[in-house]
């Protein structure tokens, strides 16, 4: 059982390391969406009330950035903050004796450190001589086994943050979901995405799979798919599509396609040529899916139904606006995954739904295995 900060700790006069998760993107030195910044929020506005000393560690990996700075000018607008720039120095230790009750300092890159990807037990330790106390709030990358998400609770009282607590609640709805259940996959890697729909086409009443997930499917089926992406490797899809729970999977019925002459137009699947590239879900796959949508008692998404980066966005956004239009009616609508979440950003209705998750493979982590390695280290 995981205990949260909230839950009667003292914390007046206690340094406390937190771990959060401040990677997003960046443009120019800028933060261009500050969405995991302001769900972090919260966790230090309690430590600040509550009189502790918080010290936060978090990462940024990325071509935009490798430093912190433009997170540590974005949260400096919402409370008052300190930067070090370095770890275990003099001038990190002068730092650190200097923060007062209720102060907040941000150290630099975690990773900068060679200890921290390799969960280093020495490079732990000095971590953990920092604080009294540590404390994980970075749902999204907690299924990582680094030094400062499962070396430090090892060695110091530890508690899970209030954006933990959210990401575990909401996304648990899925293993007892209020039927009809429909989980809707998208992206990319079909091999990391294998257990989720193994699992959800037992546990759920329909799994909607595109984006290029579905690609592989439908090569499987006998159907061309011409320049598409395609994962190499036997998953055993036919077996899959020959179970009975296969006969829950929604795979699209048309398709957005580009030819060699870069012209786009909608095709159904089995009018493909050998020199199409699919780019989306078509019209009439949409149309499929609605009811489905509006059926729905639980739906859970993560990942878009087009490539995102070539801008074929369209179709992810119309199921964004079908599926925040199911909330009002009571349906739990939880979604995650960084080019959902862009949609979603995009077109302003990231209040219309259940729960947004920061998370994109930790959520699929979660989702598949009940728990992630990072939550482990809290229960022990």
């Amino acid at each position: 059982m995981i205990h949260y900060i909230d839950e009667g700790v003292e914390l007046e006069g206690k340094r406390v390391l937190l771990r959060l998760d401040l990677n997003v993107p960046i443009q120019d030195g800028h933060v261009t969406d500050p969405y995991r910044l302001e769900r972090s929020i919260e966790t230090v506005d309690f430590l600040r009330g509550k009189g502790a000393q918080t010290i936060i560690i978090a990462h940024c990996e990325g071509k935009e950035s490798t430093t912190l700075l433009p997170m540590f000018d974005f949260l400096k607008g919402y409370f008052p903050l300190d930067f070090s720039p370095t770890y275990f120095t003099p001038e990190a230790v002068a730092k650190l004796l200097e923060l007062k009750n209720g102060g907040v300092i941000l150290f630099e890159n975690v990773r900068v450190n060679e200890g921290e990807k390799t969960n280093d037990p020495d490079f732990a330790k000095k971590l953990a001589q920092m604080a009294d106390i540590y404390v994980n709030d970075a749902f999204s990358v907690s299924h990582r086994s680094h030094a400062s998400i499962v070396g430090v609770p090892a060695l110091l009282p530890h508690y899970g943050g209030l954006l933990l607590r959210q990401e575990i609640e909401n996304l648990s709805k899925a293993f007892s979901p209020e039927r009809p259940f429909l989980f809707i996959l998208g992206g990319a890697k079909f091999d990391t995405k294998l257990p989720i729909i193994t699992k959800y086409l037992t546990t759920a009443d329909n799994v909607f799979v595109g984006g290029a997930l579905a690609n592989d499917f439908l090569k499987e089926k006998g159907v061309e798919v011409g320049k598409s992406l395609v994962d190499e490797g036997d998953f055993g899809i036919t077996e899959m599509l020959a179970s009975d729970n296969g006969k829950k999977l929604l795979l699209p019925v048309d398709e957005t396609v580009q030819d060699e002459h870069e012209a786009i137009s909608f095709k159904k699947v089995s009018e493909l040529s050998a020199t199409d590239y699919i780019g989306d879900c078509g019209p009439e796959t949409i149309e499929m899916l609605k009811p489905h949508i509006a059926l729905a008692k639980t739906i859970v998404w993560n990942g878009p139904l087009g490539n995102y980066e070539k801008g074929f966005t369209d179709k992810t956004e119309q199921v964004a606006e079908l599926v925040a239009g199911q909330t009002e009616s009571g349906t739990a609508t939880i979604v995650g995954g960084g080019d959902t979440l862009a949609s979603i950003k995009k077109l302003g209705i990231d209040d219309k739904f259940t729960f947004i998750s920061t998370g994109g493979g930790a959520m699929l982590d979660f989702l598949a295995n009940e728990t992630l390695v990072g939550i482990d280290a809290l229960i022990k």
